[in-house]
């Protein structure tokens, strides 16, 4: 086995800049043909295409719709998984741009065609660089995270197998190109949601004394639902409980039978979690006792929070210091969800922050007119690769 190249950082660099223009093209044309969760099938075929055109062994149809690729290293070591999300969104493209989305009502507004063209570039640099690793990179191309769904199907066909650790990555607006963003812990948050069914005793709106009212019901379960929040939830933490629906009545002078309301929960540490579920059921049963209505309360964990390894953070925090120089920075971290989690929990993993922001806009992510700087995909190409080598070079721990 040769020894990595003494100057690891020119060879990345330099076979980077040499896919990085037909890297933007491939995100150009995924970028004009959107493709919502499971419905993949085009964007895994591009993808699929490039696999086999750089000589990389792969396998479709992996959870679906998802792609899984190999690139063996000359020696036995671990096994490091390093993945992207290719779904779209359905979201009707304003950008104007001369690649923007051709089927209506969908689009890429959170950037996962910047994420797979990055892992694709991140595999054509690893391919080069295979001769020289010990150990195995396995790309994993996942379907449907806007969904929640992906990881879960790839997981159960067997795409963590083996698996010794993880990389993923998400562009973020909010950070310049050319820098990342690093979030210690838990780095995004768990997803539950609830539904909450209201059963009173429907009546005339001139004679609530006769009905039992669901509507007042409800209002007085939302105000209280927030005191778990402030009341509840040590301040340190993080929680958020929301209702983002609620439906009721179809007359202005009719008290109805039943209300309904439809509500989420994000929470970034396990106690949190745990105390708003139970605080939810406690605050219906009470509700229920105390305005004589019934309360049919069903409540869903999703996801958990990407819980970021610290050694694989600091791991990634090197590399690309060596690659790139001192543009890392603390990041905070976010309420959203992430199905990477599920990967997360089960191999020490990272998450990593990529900037994406075009200088003289201030974009955000799911939204129509989320105009991307391009430059972030090498940007990740590099700090991936780097970290990558880095981490199956012989002698690196995790």
């Amino acid at each position: 086995m040769t020894p990595l190249p003494n100057d690891l950082r020119a060879a990345i660099d330099a076979a980077t800049l040499a896919i990085e223009p037909r890297l933007i093209a491939l995100r150009r044309d995924i970028h004009a043909h959107p493709e919502l969760a499971f419905e993949e099938v085009r964007t895994a075929g591009v993808v699929a295409a490039e696999l086999a055109r750089l000589g990389i062994e792969h396998r479709s149809g992996i959870g679906r719709t998802g792609v899984v690729a190999t690139i063996r290293g000359a020696r036995p070591g671990p096994v490091l998984a390093i993945r992207a999300d290719m779904d779209a969104l359905p979201i009707q493209e304003e950008t104007g741009l001369p690649f923007a989305s051709t089927i209506p009502g969908k689009m890429h507004a959170c950037g996962h065609d910047l994420h797979t063209t990055t892992l694709l570039g991140v595999g054509a640099v690893l391919q080069g660089l295979a001769g020289q690793l010990a150990g195995t990179v396995r790309l994993i191309f996942q379907p449907a995270e806007e969904a929640i769904g992906g990881a879960r199907e790839m997981i159960a066909e067997g795409v963590m197998e083996g698996v010794d650790m993880a990389l993923g990555l998400h562009n973020r607006p909010e950070i310049p190109v050319g820098r990342f963003g690093i979030v210690h812990g838990p780095a995004t948050a768990a997803t539950d949601s609830f539904d909450i069914v209201l059963h009173g005793k429907s009546g005339h709106g001139a004679r609530p004394y006769a009905a039992v009212d669901p509507i007042v019901a409800a209002a007085q379960l939302i105000t209280q639902l927030q005191t778990i929040v402030s009341r509840e939830v040590r301040a340190l933490d993080s929680c958020v409980v929301t209702i983002g629906a609620i439906h009721a009545g179809e007359a202005r002078n009719v008290i109805p039978e039943r209300c309904e309301l439809n509500g989420t929960v994000r929470t970034r540490q396990p106690d949190a979690r745990d105390a708003a579920e139970a605080g939810i059921r406690r605050i219906c049963e009470g509700i229920a006792a105390g305005l004589r209505v019934r309360c049919a309360l069903s409540y869903r964990r999703g996801m958990p929070a990407v819980i970021n390894d610290e050694a694989m953070l600091q791991h990634t925090l090197a590399a690309i210091r060596a690659q790139l120089g001192d543009v890392a920075d603390e990041y905070e971290p976010s309420l959203g969800g992430e199905d990477f989690a599920l990967m997360a929990a089960m191999v020490p993993a990272f998450r990593l922050l990529v900037g994406s922001s075009q200088p003289g806009r201030a974009d955000k992510v799911h939204n129509a007119h989320y105009q991307p700087d391009e430059r972030c995909i090498g940007y990740g190409v590099r700090a991936l690769a780097r970290t990558a080598a880095d981490l199956l070079t012989p002698g690196a721990t995790t």
